[in-house]
């Protein structure tokens, strides 16, 4: 009964185009949790008691909160599925992790230590080195970056079919970024590396995004880049971040062009709302001080 609705409610919210992915997996466990004790609807003590064996107060909330929003829809259509009251978890999103501005000789540090990846002599070195230069150069997330086929690098730049949302755009590149997937994909010839992948590994598919983030981070403290295990600092994401501060930073300081430079980034990096990419000036002193500095030129010439 109770993944019945589930079905329900996930072919919903994907029919608006949201993957839904990762909502799903949860209230599947949900439903193998409560349906295992006889539940045919939803209950409020049987929703507290599966996010109670959560690992932590993250995942209980993220728990929570989805099955909260499942159970209102059921509860719309029977009034037998209850509907706990919201926050019991807590409340808000995630806090996001705090950005790090990526310097160009770090990027190439860390490519360069890519080079040197077992197993040797393989594509695999090569191919996180390419990665983590085509994350550099454009700004893509590394799902967008994995999800890439061989067909996808076009006379026009790289097609993106798998953006956040379901989304579908086309990313113009620099010269030298098409010259180096050129290169990349020679030396994946050159290999005999196969797959219809345009990243592969030496088993023809392209690296899982978790292991694209591991190989990161491992590299970056082998250079002193980031602390020890357990500590903060350099993300795979940063890269994207990073790409979107400089071309912020290269724009004209002109209120209107800045307007336009935003609109624009924005549909290049393939946020579903404008505002999202704004959070990027919150985040990065630089661009704040920036903003501060010029503001206050603007004051003291008004008052002047």
């Amino acid at each position: 009964m109770l993944n019945t609705h589930i079905a329900r409610y996930v072919a919903l919210h994907r029919s608006l185009g949201r993957k839904f992915a990762e909502q799903e997996r949860l209230l599947r466990l949900y439903a193998a949790f409560a349906e295992g004790v006889g539940d045919r609807y939803t209950k409020i003590q049987r929703i507290y008691d599966w996010c109670h064996t959560s690992t932590s107060q993250y995942v209980a909330q993220t728990r929570f909160n989805t099955v909260r929003n499942f159970s209102l829809f059921a509860h719309a259509e029977d009034l037998q599925h209850e509907v706990p009251p919201a926050g019991v978890f807590g409340r808000g999103k995630r806090p996001r992790p705090t950005p790090t501005i990526i310097e160009a000789q770090q990027v190439q540090a860390i490519m360069t230590a890519a080079l040197d990846l077992p197993p040797r002599g393989t594509i695999s070195p090569f191919t996180y080195h390419y990665l983590f230069g085509l994350l550099a150069a454009t700004g893509l997330r590394i799902s967008e970056a994995l999800a890439l086929q061989c067909t996808d690098l076009v006379e026009d730049g790289l097609i993106i079919r798998n953006g956040k949302f379901g989304k579908q755009r086309l990313i113009a590149l620099q010269p030298s970024t098409r010259q180096a997937l050129e290169a990349y994909l020679s030396t994946r010839a050159r290999l005999g590396a196969t797959g219809n992948d345009l990243f592969v590994t030496i088993r023809g598919r392209a690296p899982h995004k978790v292991r694209a983030h591991v190989v990161f981070v491992r590299l970056a403290r082998q250079l002193g880049y980031r602390g020890p295990t357990g500590t903060a600092g350099m993300r795979l994401h940063d890269l994207r971040h990073t790409f979107a501060v400089r071309s912020l930073e290269s724009c004209s300081p002109d209120r209107e062009a800045v307007a336009h430079h935003m609109a624009g980034l924005s549909v290049y990096l393939g946020h579903a709302s404008v505002a999202n990419t704004y959070w990027y000036l919150e985040a990065t002193p630089v661009l704040l001080r920036d903003i501060a500095a010029s503001s206050e030129q603007l004051f003291l010439g008004e008052a002047a």
